[in-house]
């Protein structure tokens, strides 16, 4: 399985619970980690998967405001997934790195793992 990685993508965007994150918004760091099958020859990009597409698609999505993150990589993974068919394991990880929580220090987030049959 050929494996492609976009790491560290960092979007200021609007996600949370609290009105206050839907107003000022917070920041956040994505990364996404998608399988796919070896059983190809890869010769061309068109034989791979176009990480500019995956930037462009996850890019929309941080632009729509969600409640949960947990949904929100949810709707990542499978608008990822439409986009390319083929995909056989997608992981998603997104980190809040200023969380409203008092005191705190560090980041908070999710991680969404998903396998597709082939």
């Amino acid at each position: 399985m050929y494996k492609i990685h976009l790491h560290g993508l960092i979007f200021h965007a609007h996600h949370g619970l609290y009105a206050e994150e839907t107003v000022t918004g917070n920041r956040f760091e994505v990364s996404v980690d998608i399988g796919f099958s070896e059983k190809m020859s890869i010769q061309s990009l068109d034989d791979s998967i176009d990480y500019v597409k995956v930037y462009d698609c996850i890019s929309e999505h941080m632009k729509k405001p969600e409640a949960l993150l947990e949904v929100l990589a949810s709707n990542l993974a499978s608008a990822i997934h439409t986009l390319y068919p083929r995909i056989a394991y997608i992981s998603i990880h997104i980190f809040k790195t200023a969380a409203p929580i008092k005191g705190f220090s560090g980041k908070v987030g999710v991680s969404f793992d998903k396998e597709y049959a082939s």
